[in-house]
């Protein structure tokens, strides 16, 4: 089955991102060869229906990553983020 490309309009951002997660998305962007919006669409897209974004071999990718870049943030932390003084 063939898929047809879709058009769309993108607008540009300022979005602030934890420092550390950003880190993350940007080398796991960088080992599937896209750029780190098209990335933060797909996982926006998969969201949305309630599908997973990654596969067993990328999440094992992150967990490396998050490792790396001493990310120990969870999905708990995520509405009690506040930003240093």
């Amino acid at each position: 089955m063939t898929k047809t490309t879709k058009k769309i309009e993108r607008a540009q951002t300022g979005v602030r991102i934890e420092k550390r997660v950003l880190k993350v998305l940007k080398a796991v962007a960088a080992r599937n060869e896209m750029g780190l919006g098209d990335l933060i669409e797909g996982i926006v897209l998969h969201s949305f229906e309630g599908k997973p974004p990654f596969g067993a071999d990328t999440l094992d990718f992150i967990s490396q990553m998050k490792a790396a870049y001493d990310l120990d943030l969870t999905a708990e932390d995520s509405h009690l983020l506040t930003e240093e003084d």
